[in-house]
């Protein structure tokens, strides 16, 4: 790093911990209580941090690892300044815990925006920082920043494991991983993926070695076409299915291994992957979440992926390629037909913007969700046309992990795209500095709109004295 590029990124990183820590500094005044998910996790921290481990709230459906390192900052850090009484442990400290997590966010974001983009000569300090910063002002997850919520430490783990991974350190990157894990199970997913990086690049020097030795320029290790896909699938198996592959494969990446084998293990004792209440987070075949987290991307990138020139060659493609899109039109068809599910609490719960976008748009009318499916396709071709700078096993690898981590869920929350969404956008190239200025203009615009009416704009239940706030 660059001295010039040091002191810009000291300057942002130390600007946005300031004004985080005013707007922290007014949610905390105006709400001064637990408020939704808080209800649960605030009293489970303030147990541990009175030496009760064996207490357990059955309503919590994560492991306790935001409570632990909660407890491992507050109560060395009230023994050093010698707080005492309430001040130990209160609403107000166990949500500072994110406001650091978040500063943490940052410095990993910028990192991991360095490393995955050091080859791109042309991109430049200022556009690193500014991407960095963009992103750690990202709505959704910069909202929980400023509440007693799992997503904040949940992202710092896994990004720090992210960029273990990708410098080498696999060890490390696994124990992060285990981190990440115990602040939420699903996070695995993301273990996955790192292993999946080691692999897609010892497939991707294997497939440019056998496309040498045929001497066929036709097909390339980073198009990925619809013609090149089953050369790709058969080359695939093929190399999988070689026992010193495989060998070298799993010497490579057995820290992910032994630690998703953990995972097993503790699916096979736990009887399932969610801790304490199961009833409302049951497992299934969810598969128009895909569709919504594209729509989710494409809404907060539209300077990436909304753009004339990608609507023109969208159109292009669709001339060049009407079978191929009228398969993949009857499949969406099909998906939403059969695998569309709407949770309890997406229809009742009137605080979370997800029940305004289900009753605004969705239950307009029953054909919506399928009139729907022209955005959805151009959203994903977009969607994986900014990543044609990745190989193609990178691109499959990511697939796979993004269905993993969204099918399953019945319930339409977007804290549940934060993470595939920050691995998706770290990894598309720089834009120009002008659309980089116009997405950050856009989140603080939403940040803006959000807080506003979190802390303004305030309803009542009925026979429920609670004052209730819109929030993500």
């Amino acid at each position: 790093m660059e001295r010039a590029e040091a002191y810009g990124f000291s300057g942002a990183m130390s600007g946005a911990f300031l004004l985080s820590s005013l707007l922290f500094a007014a949610v905390s005044r105006r709400q001064r209580g637990p408020y939704m998910d808080e209800v649960f996790h605030v009293p489970q921290a303030q147990a541990y941090c009175h030496g009760r481990f064996l207490q357990w709230d059955p309503m919590i459906t994560t492991l306790p690892g935001l409570y632990l390192l909660s407890v491992g900052v507050v109560k060395p850090a009230a023994w050093l300044l010698g707080w005492t009484g309430s001040v130990v442990c209160s609403v107000g400290m166990l949500r500072f815990i994110n406001l650091l997590f978040s500063a943490g966010n940052f410095y990993l974001l910028y990192l991991l925006l360095f490393k995955i983009h050091q080859k791109n000569k042309a991109a430049s300090g200022f556009q690193r920082i500014l991407s960095a910063l963009t992103l750690a002002v990202f709505p959704t997850l910069y909202f929980f920043t400023f509440l007693y919520y799992t997503d904040p430490g949940s992202v710092f783990f896994t990004l720090f494991s992210y960029l273990m991974c990708l410098y080498g350190n696999h060890k490390t990157s696994a124990l992060l991983g285990f981190c990440g894990f115990m602040f939420r199970q699903t996070n695995i997913v993301w273990t996955v993926f790192c292993a999946g990086n080691v692999i897609a690049e010892k497939l991707n020097e294997a497939w440019k070695i056998e496309l040498q030795k045929k001497k066929d320029e036709k097909i390339s290790s980073r198009k990925g076409s619809f013609s090149d896909l089953s050369r790709v699938l058969q080359f695939l198996v093929e190399y999988l299915l070689s026992p010193k592959n495989l060998v070298t494969l799993t010497a490579l990446t057995w820290p992910y291994i032994v630690l998703v084998s953990l995972f097993f293990v503790f699916v096979f004792v736990n009887g399932g992957i969610v801790v304490g209440d199961r009833s409302s987070h049951e497992a299934c075949l969810h598969f128009p979440q895909l569709f919504y987290f594209l729509s989710f991307t494409v809404f907060f990138s539209f300077p990436h992926l909304l753009t004339p020139t990608k609507i023109r060659k969208f159109l292009l493609s669709l001339r060049k390629h009407p079978v191929q899109y009228s398969l993949i039109t009857v499949m969406s068809l099909l998906l939403i037909w059969k695998f569309t599910y709407v949770h309890k609490y997406l229809l009742a719960d009137n605080r979370h913007y997800t029940f305004y976008v289900w009753r605004k748009v969705f239950q307009r009318h029953e054909l919506v969700k399928y009139l729907l499916v022209p955005f959805y396709i151009f959203a994903g071709w977009s969607f994986a046309d900014t990543l044609k700078s990745k190989s193609i096993f990178w691109i499959l690898m990511y697939f796979v992990c993004l269905l993993a981590v969204t099918v399953p869920q019945k319930l339409l929350e977007f804290r549940y795209f934060i993470l595939p969404f920050l691995i998706y956008r770290l990894n598309i190239p720089f834009l120009s500095l002008y659309r980089q200025l116009l997405e950050l203009a856009f989140y603080i615009l939403v940040n803006a709109v959000t807080f506003y009416l979190f802390l303004n704009r305030t309803f009542q239940w009925e026979n429920n004295d609670e004052v209730q706030r819109f929030m993500w």
